[in-house]
């Protein structure tokens, strides 16, 4: 991390509490500002294990006071956050970006991405290689073709891993409740 970023015990002490988690988990699959009472309802829902309909006042309201009272403005005052109280929104912050690492779902393998770019970047040069010798069968694809192929290969790949990482990991449950259920 950068000088200016947060120290690992600021990070610690920021992510040390599940609410709060999970209320970085929501604002990051929300990606912009977002109202008090939906993050608090959504807490609530992923902290009982229950559905929106079956949670109760009481549930709702325990989640609410320690968002408004404790939570939000910790992240707040981190800079993780923007918390207006008396609008009763949220959104993230630049600096929440610094917590991406440690609030991914580390415990399933990510597909090896440097390794599949590497292995690309292999075979692209091999493509250019066999065109600018003409050896047969790269003789038959013109300089402008292979530039076109490789282009939309990389392309391609770039939208595949994008895709990739939203359903990975701005969809659903967040990660520690995944790995509870056996996801």
């Amino acid at each position: 991390m950068a000088s200016s970023g947060l120290s690992q015990d600021q990070v610690f002490e920021v992510l040390k509490s599940p609410r709060r988690r999970y209320a970085l988990y929501y604002l990051r699959r929300e990606g912009g500002l977002v109202e008090l009472s939906d993050l608090t309802d959504q807490v609530a829902v992923w902290e009982n294990q229950t559905t929106l309909s079956s949670l109760t006042s009481e549930q709702r309201k325990r989640v609410y006071i320690s968002l408004y009272q404790t939570h939000l403005p910790k992240l707040d005052d981190a800079g993780i956050v923007e918390y207006d109280r008396d609008e009763g929104t949220i959104s993230l912050s630049r600096r929440a970006r610094e917590l991406d690492t440690y609030l991914g779902d580390v415990s399933r393998p990510a597909l090896p991405w440097d390794r599949y770019y590497l292995a690309l970047s292999i075979g692209s040069i091999l493509l250019v290689i066999g065109v600018w010798f003409n050896v047969y069968p790269f003789a038959l694809i013109s300089g402008i073709a292979t530039a076109i192929i490789i282009l939309i290969v990389y392309g391609v790949s770039a939208i595949g891993q994008y895709l990739y990482y939203r359903r990975r990991t701005l969809r659903g449950l967040p990660p520690e409740l995944r790995r509870a259920e056996g996801q």
